[in-house]
């Protein structure tokens, strides 16, 4: 079993939704201190309940964590 969370490049490769367990993971919480934070409503991030699963939005964990999703290519300007 793992003992850190997640590194940058893993947090950047998840997809847009991820299940409330690996978002605890990626917080560096252990599951059931994840599930408790979400009952309680003080989980830093919103777990939405789709159907009977709590998921989390992606971006928001990011945001969060404080990682920066660099553009792959600068803007353009019309």
């Amino acid at each position: 079993m793992r003992q850190s969370a997640l590194t940058r490049a893993e947090l950047l490769a998840l997809p847009a939704i991820i299940d409330l367990e690996t978002a605890g993971y990626a917080l560096g919480l252990k599951r059931s201190t994840t599930y408790a934070l979400a009952k309680r409503g003080e989980l830093p991030v919103r777990p939405l309940l789709l159907g009977r699963a709590r998921r989390v939005v992606t971006a928001e964990l990011l945001d969060v964590l404080g990682v920066q999703v660099e553009e792959p290519f600068p803007a353009t300007t019309p």
